[in-house]
């Protein structure tokens, strides 16, 4: 059904009690971008979700050979389609330009795609109507034998050769370090960051986590600019925040609205990281006001009516509690109690002095979820 893929990892986000391993499972996603709208085998998608889980925090080379050999992304990249009578280079071109070397820096040449991408063939799956693809494996009658020149070297190159000659290139430490620092930190890292997690990648192994953990613990993601946060990161932190759980599919149709449905990259670069204008910001209120939804004050209560006596400050900090108390600036909790103080006009009936405040509750609640405080990380 559609929007269930959403939901379903959405609601794993908003359980777990592992979150930097699904933050990185997204990064993953983002980064070896597939879409459920050309595989069209959502158990597909589903186990490639899981290999990127699994090797969330390890190994980059592991990883590069799983998503390498991975039917979701055999189907994506035309994997399937690439064999000794055919060459297809897409998964040659991308695995350079987009997930190991980068693009116009001088790391790889036509011809090093063109012999990678014999070095990559040779895998096969089948169409089976109403299953869909299935029976992925790797076929040496259809992958091209011989030696291959990539990036200097030459060899009877196979697919786990090429997918290592990526990861052993000079050029993708810094490739790697620089893309893997933009998810958390907008600005580029200073020479001397560049090069110390560099060494430390290199150093060992190519392991993921001691960078992340490097990257965690630096300054910069504390003292640098905001960033804007994922519609996704976005969805997940409100429904922690407020206990809420998965009860509903409209998180699909609200991450759509705002940039970002789980499963459905807009193309193999991923999602990208303008998150804000006019249509996407309208979508993050509404996402907003539907967390919200069940716990929303009815104002004109009788079995529980609002307190007609709550002071500016103290309907903040209610607010603020309901909210979960994320970090706000002096500005603007000065912001907020300057609204509550003018929300309310003087001269009202006794009838509607709580009335009124249960409808400021409800928007001051908003106006926190939405402040740049919390739209940014």
């Amino acid at each position: 059904m559609w929007g269930h893929d959403h939901a379903w990892w959405l609601d794993r986000m908003v359980r777990t009690d592992q979150p930097l391993v699904e933050r990185m499972t997204l990064i993953w996603h983002d980064w070896f971008a597939t879409s459920q709208g050309k595989v069209s085998t959502a158990s597909l998608m589903l186990a490639q979700n899981q290999t990127l889980r699994t090797n969330a925090l390890g190994n980059f080379r592991t990883l590069l050979r799983a998503v390498t050999a991975d039917p979701a992304m055999l189907v994506f990249l035309d994997g399937v389609s690439n064999n000794r009578w055919h060459l297809n280079e897409n998964y040659a071109r991308e695995v350079m330009e987009l997930f190991t070397l980068g693009a116009n820096r001088g790391a790889y040449t036509e011809q090093d795609v063109r012999e990678a991408a014999k070095a990559f063939s040779g895998w096969r799956g089948s169409w089976t109507d109403p299953i869909g693809w299935n029976s992925f494996r790797f076929d040496p009658n259809h992958h091209v034998a011989g030696s291959k020149t990539i990036f200097g070297r030459t060899g009877a190159f196979g697919w786990r050769d090429a997918a290592d000659l990526c990861v052993d290139h000079p050029m993708h430490a810094s490739f790697f370090v620089t893309k893997l620092w933009s998810y958390f930190v907008p600005e580029p890292p200073d020479g001397a960051t560049q090069a110390a997690l560099q060494a430390l990648y290199v150093g060992s192994g190519h392991e993921v986590a001691p960078v992340v953990e490097a990257i965690l613990r630096h300054p910069a993601l504390l003292r640098g600019p905001a960033m804007v946060k994922p519609p996704v990161v976005q969805q997940a932190g409100l429904l922690r925040a407020l206990g809420r759980g998965i009860d509903t599919t409209s998180w699909s149709w609200l991450g759509d609205n705002a940039g970002q449905q789980l499963f459905h990259p807009p193309n193999v670069s991923g999602w990208g990281g303008d998150w804000l204008d006019t249509s996407r910001w309208r979508s993050r209120w509404d996402t907003i006001a539907a967390a919200l939804s069940p716990t929303t004050v009815d104002p004109w209560s009788a079995t529980s009516p609002y307190d007609p006596l709550e002071t500016p400050a103290q309907a903040v900090d209610r607010a603020h509690q309901h909210c979960g108390r994320p970090p706000l600036t002096v500005e603007t909790r000065t912001a907020l109690v300057q609204f509550a103080t003018t929300v309310i006009p003087a001269g009202l009936p006794g009838w509607a002095q709580g009335p009124r405040r249960g409808l400021r509750q409800n928007a001051l609640r908003l106006l926190i979820l939405s402040s740049s405080d919390v739209q940014t990380s």
